[in-house]
């Protein structure tokens, strides 16, 4: 039926040239070109500082990176994967609320949370604090208290905020799974463990391979959390030899290391699940029964299932709202006002940008009857694997060649000097993010169109209504909610992103994420609270939703 459809619409395409292939390829090539340019930039150095790195500064930043993977991958995987089957095998106090509390940590960026623990933990921090009261002591001399600033905390932090990547995909595995199985399992003697450790976790193996697959992306990319816990990282490293050495091609051959460590990362998930298949025995499969704990073993699960969510949630919602709550003045800062409206404005032009680019490449590959453009849509994800850092290196250094080249045009023609209009504008930024999240748009638009019944455009196109209009009258009704969806999501992850915001602002514009980092690298938690509490608030929304839709 499909292959009759897509022949259908290659016989009723207009002769002429297809502006849906010429869209969806440009689309790709602008998605990509940054990608690709890093790697060009990182060939062909002004100044080869390779040999220097290696000798110096690279293993430090590898050992350091590579540390942060094994222990944040470690922690979130057991975290997220612990705790979804905890919430689809058994009922106990409070289940139902844990079950879409344990979500809320993806609304802290990993910076605030990073920000909170140190206020928390810190030697004046409330916790110390106490405990010095309670036991008498007079300075840290007369205790030992870890080091909060190390590399230890730092995965704790990031752990903290990227578990429910985990824990989403292993909930939804195991919810999959059918509860024939597990009373067979019971039935041959096997307990709780030899349950989920011989059935339940073969099973949602690929789902926990997903998610921390993510999780690692997203550790490598990281720069706000282990910037502010003095963490050299590969990502550190690229804003140290750019800003710092003032050498565009060693942050460029940074970045493609970096980038090819994600890409290792997904072909090696993708890798690990390829020979992995799982099906179901039945169509009329029985949906899992929770089992009932009660009395201690029942709060000792709550407990269990709470620690993550009180970590990656409550601690730094609670310690930013206390410093929000006691800085009046910041509220009312202009400032803050206007870091508002930046991110409003760059997030919100972001989002539409990428959400009806997304639409018109997906809808155009579908139409199309040419290669290209069918090979090209699975690659414009790889903006989404790469750290922000990178994209950011990616889109300056060429965009600065062009806006240079532009403003000299200008200039010759017209004898008036346009400044740079370009890079000493917003549009990098906005520019970065469709690159960085177009991966978010494509799926939700792939994925909702290709729920759509094929009878439908079939039948519009038969009465007459071309390929514009099977678009605006049949899909964009149906797929309204996903695009919806979409365009919050898009949204809220422009809003929170921070290192190709840093590199790639004009001068004095910040944005709520770039108030948060400048106040709070000045040790100034105080006025960074009332920008990271808007930020937590709005990312919040796109959270409960992305709950309320995946119950």
């Amino acid at each position: 039926m499909t292959e009759q459809i897509t022949q259908v619409s290659r016989v009723r395409r207009r002769p002429g040239p297809d502006i849906w292939s010429a869209g969806a390829l440009l689309i790709a090539a602008m998605v990509l070109a940054p990608i690709l340019a890093v790697f060009w930039i990182a060939l062909t150095p002004t100044d080869n500082i390779w040999p220097h790195l290696v000798s110096t500064t690279l293993p430090r930043y590898l050992i350091n990176t590579g540390f942060l993977m094994v222990i944040t991958g470690s922690l979130a995987a057991v975290a997220g994967t612990a705790a979804a089957w905890m919430i689809t095998q058994y009922r106990f106090p409070l289940s139902r609320v844990l079950e879409w509390a344990l979500l809320l940590p993806l609304s802290v960026p990993a910076y605030v949370g990073a920000y909170a623990l140190v206020d928390f933990l810190e030697y004046a921090g409330p916790l110390q604090t106490m405990l010095r009261d309670l036991f008498g002591w007079q300075n840290a001399q007369d205790y030992r208290f870890p080091e909060i600033r190390s590399r230890g905390f730092a995965s704790i932090v990031l752990a903290a905020a990227l578990y429910p990547y985990v824990y989403l995909l292993a909930r939804a595995a195991f919810r999959e799974g059918s509860a024939d199985t597990f009373d067979v399992a019971r039935a041959l003697g096997a307990g709780p463990f030899a349950r989920f450790f011989k059935i339940g976790l073969p099973l949602a193996r690929p789902a926990i391979a997903a998610g921390t697959a993510i999780v690692l992306m997203e550790t490598v990319s990281d720069f706000g959390t282990v910037e502010f816990f003095a963490v050299q990282t590969l990502t550190t490293g690229i804003f140290s030899v750019w800003l710092e050495g003032y050498n565009a091609g060693g942050a460029a051959q940074i970045a493609s290391l970096v980038l090819i460590l994600v890409l290792m990362l997904v072909g090696f998930e993708k890798a690990g699940r390829a020979r992995l298949r799982f099906f179901r025995l039945s169509r009329q499969s029985r949906p899992i029964v929770k089992t009932a704990l009660t009395g201690p073993r029942g709060w000792l699960a709550c407990a269990l299932c709470a620690v993550p969510f009180l970590v990656g949630f409550v601690l730094p919602a609670t310690v930013i709202a206390s410093h929000a709550a006691h800085n009046i003045e910041g509220w009312a800062d202009p400032g803050l006002m206007r870091a508002l409206l930046n991110s409003a404005a760059v997030g919100g032009t972001a989002a539409f940008v990428t959400v009806l680019g997304a639409l018109f490449m997906v809808y155009g590959v579908r139409q199309t009857g040419r290669r290209l453009p069918r090979l090209l849509l699975p690659f414009t994800t790889i903006g989404y694997a790469a750290p922000g850092a990178v994209i950011g290196i990616g889109i300056l250094i060429p965009l600065s060649f062009l806006d240079h080249g532009l403003a000299d045009a200008i200039t010759f023609m017209t004898g008036t000097d346009p400044g740079l209009l370009l890079t000493g504008s917003a549009f990098a930024i906005v520019l970065a993010y469709v690159v960085r999240f177009f991966a978010i748009a494509q799926g939700a638009v792939d994925s909702a169109m290709g729920r759509v019944a094929p009878s439908l455009p079939l039948a519009a196109r038969s009465l007459g209504r071309g390929v514009g209009g099977v678009l605006r009258e049949i899909y964009v009704p149906l797929i309204k909610g996903s695009v919806g969806t979409a365009l919050l999501l898009v949204f809220v992850d422009c809003l929170k992103e921070l290192p190709a915001t840093l590199l790639l602002r004009p001068f004095n514009f910040d944005t709520l994420a770039t108030r948060v980092y400048d106040q709070a690298s000045l040790e100034n938690i105080t006025d960074a609270a009332p920008p990271a509490l808007m930020v937590m608030a709005v990312s919040l929304v796109a959270v409960l939703w992305l709950a309320r839709t995946n119950r």
